[in-house]
């Protein structure tokens, strides 16, 4: 699968709504709980904060999915 493109609109984007934005949670409780779980990666590492600060130059990945986060133009 091609990697998703995320273009923060400010300094930085809470990683449980970056996977609700991105459709990879039906719901932020979903998203919520899929962090917890320990199935998300940022940079290759498993987080489990839901409300890490995801920032430009991140990459963030679920399911086999992975989103790329940009700065904004």
């Amino acid at each position: 699968m091609p990697p998703l493109q995320f273009t923060l609109t400010g300094d930085y984007v809470e990683l449980h709504n970056l996977l609700k934005l991105m459709g990879l949670a039906d719901s932020g409780g979903s998203a919520k709980a899929r962090v917890a779980m320990g199935d998300v990666t940022v940079d290759g590492k498993v987080e489990t904060r839901k409300t890490c600060k995801i920032r430009a130059g991140q990459t963030v990945a679920l399911d086999g999915q992975t989103i790329r986060v940009r700065a904004p133009e």
